[in-house]
This record gives C-alpha cells, sequence and structure tokens, in this order.
C-alpha cells in the first residue's frame, strides 16, 4: 500500500500547480522519498514535477487506463505519493471509459488517498468553507483532508476565513498571501514547457520557501494514507525493438509511462533532435516523432535538411509514425500562425493551419483499420487530443475510426501511406471496453 495525497481544486488556476511543485521541493529537501504523478492526460506538468523532485511523474488517468493500467503506475512509488488533479476534482467527461469519467476523484477513489484542496479565497471569506464543505460530502469515496487558501488579502481575511472552515470541522493546512510573482508562464497549450522556462529551479526554490513560511507541512505529511490496489502488469508493446524518438522544443509531448513501458519491455530509445537537423538513428527499427510546438519551429523544421532527408530516406524501408505536431510534420505543408506556409517531410499529403486557431481538444477512442508500429488492424486505442490546428486536407486514407468520449465521430482519423502513419490523438493505452 502507498500513502499519498491528491493535491486538486474546485477548478483550474487556483494555483494548486505551484503548491504541487513547492509540497515537492519541501518533501525532497526534508529527505522524503516522493512520487509524483499527474491526474489526467495533461503532458506538460510532469517535466515540471521531475525538475521539483527529481523523480519522473507519471499520469494517472480513470478514462483511459484500466485498473490493471493504474496499478501498474501506482507500483512506481517508493515513498508518499504526491498526484496533482486537473481542472477540478470532480469534473470530467460525461460517459465513463476504462476506469471512470477522467476526474481526479476517481484516483482518489481507488487510491485511498485524500485530498488537500487548494483554494483561491479572493473576493470571498466564509464561502470558501461553504464551498469545501459541499465538496466534502459531494462523494461518499472521496476524502478531503483539509485545505490550503490561497491569494489571502490580509489577516483579518485570513481570520475569517479560518472561523468558518473550525466551526465545519475542516482543517486548514495553510494560508498563502496573495504574490503576483508565484505563477508560471502559459501558452496555449498550458503552461511554457520547463524545460524553455529561463529559470525554473530559482523559481520552484521559491515556492518551496514560500510555503514554508505559511503551511504546515508535517500536519499535511500526517495526512497522506492510502489502500491497497491489487498489481496487474499491464504495459503497451513497444513499436521496435530500437526506436529513434525525435526529443526538443518541437517534439516534447509523449507520456513517460509510453517511453518507461517501452524500456521495460527491453526496447531502446534512441533520440535526435530535428531542431539541431539530426536525422534518425539509421540502425533504428521505428522512427516516432512526438507532439510539440512545430509551429513554433516551422521554419527551422522545414528548413533542416539533413532531418528531413534522413527522415524520407528511413521511411522508404522502415516504419515512421507521427502523433499530433510530429504528424503535421509528415504531412506536406504547415501555415503558421503568421499565415506563413513553410513545406514539410511530404510523406502524407496532410496539410493544416494555425492561422485561424481553433481549439481540439477531448479524449480520443480509436479502432485501428489499418496496422501502425507497435498495434495491429482492428486494435483499439484510447488517447487524447490537444491542438489549435485545422486540417485544410487530409487526402491519404484514414488509418482509424476515431469517436471522442461520447461516442461521437471526430474527423481526425489520422493518415497512412507506405510505411507512414500519424494521429491527431497522443496514444495513452489500449482499450478494453468501447466507447
Amino acid at each position: 500500500m502507498t500513502a499519498g495525497l491528491i493535491v486538486s481544486a474546485p477548478r483550474s488556476g487556483t494555483g494548486k500547480t505551484t503548491v504541487m511543485l513547492g509540497l515537492l521541493r519541501c518533501l525532497t529537501e526534508e529527505g522524503v522519498p516522493v512520487q509524483p504523478y499527474k491526474c489526467g492526460p495533461d503532458y506538460i506538468d510532469p517535466a515540471f514535477h521531475r525538475a521539483a523532485c527529481g523523480r519522473d511523474s507519471f499520469n494517472l488517468d480513470s478514462w483511459a487506463m484500466t485498473q490493471g493500467i493504474l496499478a501498474t503506475q501506482l507500483a512506481r512509488s517508493g515513498g508518499v505519493a504526491l498526484a496533482e488533479g486537473s481542472m477540478g476534482l470532480f469534473d470530467g467527461v460525461a460517459r465513463a471509459g476504462e476506469s471512470g469519467n477522467g476526474a481526479s476523484a476517481d484516483i482518489a477513489a481507488l487510491t485511498g488517498w485524500p485530498v488537500v484542496l487548494v483554494l483561491d479565497v479572493s473576493g470571498q471569506a466564509q464561502t470558501a468553507a461553504a464551498m469545501a464543505l459541499g465538496m466534502a460530502r459531494f462523494r461518499d469515496d472521496v476524502h478531503i483532508a483539509g485545505v490550503i487558501l490561497n491569494r489571502v488579502a490580509s489577516p483579518r481575511h485570513e481570520r475569517l476565513c479560518r472561523l468558518a472552515f473550525d466551526e465545519q470541522g475542516i482543517p486548514v493546512f495553510g494560508a498563502l498571501p496573495r504574490r503576483g510573482d508565484l505563477t508560471l508562464p502559459e501558452r496555449h497549450l498550458g503552461l511554457v514547457q520547463a524545460a524553455e522556462h529561463p529559470d525554473l529551479d530559482r523559481a520552484i526554490a521559491g515556492y518551496a520557501g514560500f510555503l514554508r513560511g505559511h503551511i504546515d507541512l508535517d500536519a499535511i505529511r500526517a495526512a497522506a494514507k492510502g489502500r491497497p490496489v491489487p498489481l496487474s502488469e499491464h504495459l503497451l508493446p513497444p513499436p521496435g525493438q530500437r526506436i529513434a524518438l525525435a526529443q526538443d522544443d518541437a517534439f516534447s509531448f509523449v507520456y513517460p509511462h509510453i517511453l518507461d513501458g517501452w524500456r521495460r519491455q527491453g526496447a531502446e530509445i534512441l533520440p535526435f533532435s530535428p531542431l539541431a537537423d539530426q536525422a534518425p538513428a539509421k540502425d533504428a527499427d521505428i522512427c516516432w516523432l512526438p507532439g510539440g510546438y512545430p509551429e513554433l519551429h516551422a521554419g527551422r523544421i522545414s528548413g533542416a535538411r539533413g532531418f528531413m532527408d534522413g527522415l524520407r530516406s528511413f521511411a522508404t524501408d522502415r516504419p515512421v509514425h507521427g502523433e499530433c505536431g510530429g504528424y503535421m510534420v509528415l504531412g506536406s505543408a504547415l501555415t503558421d500562425g503568421e499565415g506563413v506556409i513553410h513545406p514539410m517531410a511530404g510523406l502524407l499529403g496532410l496539410v493544416t493551419s494555425y492561422e485561424k486557431r481553433r481549439m481540439h481538444l477531448g479524449y480520443r477512442l480509436a479502432r485501428l483499420t489499418a496496422p501502425m508500429p507497435g498495434h495491429e488492424a482492428g486494435a483499439r486505442l484510447r488517447g487524447h487530443e490537444f491542438h489549435y490546428s485545422t486540417i485544410q486536407s487530409q487526402p491519404d486514407r484514414p488509418l482509424a475510426a476515431v469517436v471522442d468520449a461520447d461516442g461521437t465521430a471526430v474527423p481526425e482519423t489520422g493518415s497512412r501511406r507506405g510505411n507512414v502513419t500519424g494521429t491527431f490523438f497522443h496514444l495513452i493505452a489500449g482499450a478494453e471496453r468501447a466507447a
């Protein structure tokens, strides 16, 4: 059994990420082994978690993952588990997936980890306690351990809040005064990537110092609990023995549990950087292009002759697969936000544009109509899609029949041509249940 906590909130934007990073650093500096997790399909926050505590962070997703996969993820912990929630604690999709509807509360119920609510109390006082009380009673299988009050305006404001929480018997682990510098830079997919932050370690150290001065770390540690989750090893098969994996600021969105699972099954990851004009290793069995921000680097990618020539040569006799941004780079052209058209690899006919941004967001269930690396035709896969590009042309044969979490078909079917395949969704797990 792993003892743990979930850092969650009633909604996004309350400051739970900065609290999470500060807690990870505080516990690590106190010598407490801490295993970070991220609830839901976020692939940016785990890199910040690693920067805060030095350990890989893994996703826990009740919609996409079976209980066996979740148990495999949970078995990684060698100390106190600390999971960051996504959106609001109970927010998920309307229809359940493999183990729930994707809400952080599902993970709390499965693991028995109590929830620490981060509450933005700006503009309210006693009402914050009423909201926390409602959340504490919303699901019988989810336990609220206590709250951290954030963006407290004054000592009087803190006193009013604490009185209300005391009356309802809800512990207050601390109160954080309002500070404008406790934010991380963002762009349209969420936080700017950890590798791009100009001084991330100093920022996290600042969060940790701030938390030490205003919260009861001993009480938070004492609140950690858990229940046994039966272990059932379940790993996605690697797409090849030697996997050439694009990795740099333009190609960074791949779930840590995917790479970890490939390695645990004996596959070797061979990283290369398209932005540094590197080609995939010639002795690799498969080339995999993850998602990222190709639109921010489209000119450099288009002009990277060594990368492009090496990729095209690789594809003549070995499989190449791209996810989201990687899929766009495999296409024939990408128009950036300024309206500039950049030729891409041309291994698929896909043409995409960011000139008129439109958000595409949500879970995806795919049934493959043809093989893709690591999976046979007919396989059902669960993933998540999040991008702002528009398809202008998708002329190749579809790779899959794809529906959203409600079972509604979506036009982002992926493509296939020869040895090359691509999808707009990021693969999370195989599917055992239909939509």
